[in-house]
């Protein structure tokens, strides 16, 4: 694993769920912003995406 998709994965989890609450159309596109951030990080690293519904667990 690299450190540069960790950073990436963890940057886009913090950012995701900093942002998952939101109302307004600005709070959801830094929301999904975050959860591109953390799919990145983990192709990186050599693992699937996380494609899931936010908050489900999946």
């Amino acid at each position: 694993m690299s450190v540069k998709g960790k950073i990436k994965e963890a940057a886009g989890y913090a950012k995701e769920e900093a942002y998952e609450n939101g109302d307004s159309p600005e709070s959801q596109r830094k929301a999904q912003e975050g959860r591109d951030l953390r799919n990145e990080g983990r192709i990186e690293d050599g693992k699937a995406p996380k494609t899931g519904k936010p908050g489900t667990g999946n």
